[in-house]
């Protein structure tokens, strides 16, 4: 995995900090006009499939709405993919956070690329044990000798990954295979970024807390620290809510001692002491505040890890609604608050927007000197019978840059917040930035203006998520690339 302190990874550039920068050799191999022509049109492909929604706009099923914060570039995403893997009773969900100066390219792959990955291995998956369920059963049938099948039995346990013996037990079959294919899905998602040469994953990352929901059996699949909760019934019949992920971050202990002992360091800065961070052994960058993500390979042999945290849950008549959100809604609202402000929405294809919107308020009440950061919201409606929210509503198909809700809002009282956030002073001086009102050529391009310092703090990254990065120098392709466009 890739190294920041590699020699192949970097080069010093001078009056830069002592951080990591690829070789403008590995610059070079960045993409041609053809591979981005044929990335748009396999994009274009996709957004044709039916019952895939990755857009504001909502579904009998579903609710979704991303909103661009004032940090820059909306790195949020989101998807909904219902009749999933061409399986009627099957829905798949996601949301992914960007971070670092092309996290919004990666978010975006992530949520084009994981889905088919997911879909095509749980395929092979499925198929693979109906093969070996029959041959088990031939074989069993056609020898008597207990050795033999025991020993058949153990070969096959060898040419599978492994499957907790605890969770075979307690969960059905459903969840073997689709852990086995969530675990498949990722791991090949990050070793393609690694080798996508259209997007510099070296500094950049996503988080991805993905679900598929298939009848009333529920699979999470978590990177990072968006979450999902779910909204249920409890004996007095009022809504409650249930957190169905863990927030991966750093301060956990498991994940800190991991971490340490892959020579990454963690630990928190003295303005900011609830956010613990993920640094390089030798030098203080780039300041991680997830200790799982895809991409970020600056720090994968430091301990970061794209193993996602997977579990199972079985769904009641009592469960309402799911809710999948970026950090930007939990760093200011409490699971209860988000679960009573998608239960009141007047319609539920309103729901996702209603959820947003509320955010923007807390971020605005409870920050007021910090920039409000992006926000994205899946909500996933289980009774789907009952509309007694939902109105009827096509899916809306807005460009994804022009999502952004700029209207002022009131801003109500004290709201809980998830520990990510950068505190007031620390961010007071941004105030007098000018925020993005649109992408640069050179974003566009996704190269970094000659002669100009990538920051944290410029609006491209997430402020919550990274503190330092190195400097990204284009290379001459780069710069006649942005000079035909500028003809053009």
């Amino acid at each position: 995995m890739g190294s920041c302190l590699s020699t192949e990874s970097r080069n010093t550039l001078p009056g830069s900090p002592t951080t990591s920068v690829r070789k403008s050799k590995n610059l070079k191999r960045r993409p041609s006009f053809r591979s981005s022509s044929l990335d748009h049109k396999r994009e274009e492909m996709l957004h044709r499939i039916p019952g895939r929604m990755f857009l504001n706009g909502s579904s009998e099923l579903a609710s979704l709405f991303t909103q661009q914060g004032r940090k820059g570039t909306n790195q949020d995403a989101m998807i909904v993919w219902e009749n999933f893997g061409s399986r009627t009773d099957t829905v798949f969900c996601g949301v992914f956070d960007g971070h670092g100066p092309y996290g919004h390219l990666v978010a975006k792959r992530v949520r084009d690329s994981l889905p088919l990955k997911l879909s095509s291995h749980w395929e092979v998956n499925i198929k693979s044990d109906d093969v070996l369920r029959e041959i088990s059963q031939n074989r069993t049938s056609s020898m008597n000798s207990d050795d033999v099948s025991l020993s058949f039995v153990s070969a096959d346990e060898e040419s599978r990954p492994s499957i907790d013996v605890e969770d075979t037990e307690k969960n059905p079959e459903i969840f073997q295979t689709l852990k086995e294919s969530f675990m498949k899905a990722f791991k090949v998602m990050d070793r393609e970024l690694k080798m996508y040469r259209n997007i510099d994953c070296f500094c950049s990352g996503t988080t991805a807390v993905t679900l598929v929901k298939q009848g009333q059996d529920l699979v999470i699949g978590n990177v990072g620290d968006s979450r999902a909760i779910l909204a249920t019934r409890d004996g007095d019949n009022s809504l409650t809510a249930i957190q169905l992920t863990i927030d991966l971050k750093p301060n956990l202990p498991a994940e800190a001692e991991r971490i340490r002992k892959c020579k990454g360091r963690v630990f928190a800065l003295q303005d900011e002491p609830e956010v613990a961070r993920v640094w390089l052994p030798n030098n203080d960058s780039p300041g991680l505040a997830m200790a799982r993500a895809f991409g970020d390979f600056c720090l994968k042999d430091f301990g970061l890890i794209s193993v996602p945290d997977i579990s199972y849950r079985r769904l009641t008549e009592k469960d309402e609604f799911i809710v999948l959100a970026t950090d930007g809604v939990w760093d200011v609202l409490s699971n209860k608050e988000v679960v009573d402000i998608v239960a009141s929405a007047p319609a539920r294809s309103s729901a996702a927007r209603k959820l947003v919107e509320s955010a923007v308020r807390a971020w605005r009440s409870k920050y007021p000197t910090s920039k409000v950061d992006d926000c994205a919201v899946v909500c996933l409606f289980l009774d789907s019978n009952k509309n007694n929210l939902y109105s009827t509503a096509k899916y809306k198909e807005q460009s994804e840059s022009g999502t952004a809700e700029k209207e002022s809002l009131p801003s109500p009282t004290g709201l809980n917040c998830s520990g990510t956030v950068r505190s007031d002073n620390v961010i007071q001086e941004e105030q007098n930035d000018e925020s993005a009102e649109g992408l640069s050529e050179y974003e566009e391009l996704n190269v970094v203006e000659p002669g100009k310092e990538w920051s944290a703090l410029e609006g491209v990254s997430r402020v919550n998520t990274l503190l330092t990065l190195p400097r990204f120098v284009p290379s001459k392709e780069d710069k006649k690339a942005a000079e035909s466009k500028k003809r053009k």
